[in-house]
């Protein structure tokens, strides 16, 4: 069992070795399509709001609609500025958007909410895989500092 460990960490510090800090104004694809999504949900609950949506026959309460949109816009902006914070808070969200639609997936009472369901996994998960690596690239720099130092 032992081997079989050591083979993992000569892989995993084979990846390590292998990755390289983003260059300058690079933003990888994922990011760009996560500052996309992230502005398009904060624009669509913004008309969503304006235009009257309801949920369960009830408004959406204006002030954490528009919390929540500002703070879409804001890890847009952070993300576009390849903040690891930015970066790390919307992979969490895009975790849980998995986990919640997988979960109503499994009580899809119809066609419409399945097909939804499946929409947001096959959005959310490729983007969530990508934005692994975006993350370790945006952290690199410092990580590769400190162990100079150190």
């Amino acid at each position: 069992m032992a081997r079989g460990y050591a083979r993992g960490r000569e892989r995993d510090a084979a990846a390590r070795a292998a990755l390289q800090p983003l260059a300058p104004g690079e933003r990888p694809l994922a990011l760009r399509l996560s500052v996309a999504l992230a502005l398009f949900i904060a624009i669509t609950n913004v008309v969503l709001l304006l235009a009257g949506y309801e949920v369960d026959g009830q408004r959406p309460s204006t002030a954490g609609s528009l919390i929540f949109a500002g703070l879409m816009v804001a890890a847009a902006i952070g993300m576009w500025q390849r903040r690891y914070w930015a970066v790390l808070g919307f992979e969490a969200l895009l975790g849980i958007a998995i986990v919640f639609a997988a979960i109503s997936l499994m009580v899809a009472s119809n066609l419409t909410a399945a097909a939804l369901c499946l929409g947001i996994i096959a959005v959310s998960a490729p983007l969530f895989w990508f934005l692994i690596r975006v993350m370790a690239r945006i952290q690199l720099p410092a990580r590769r500092e400190r162990e100079r130092v150190g």
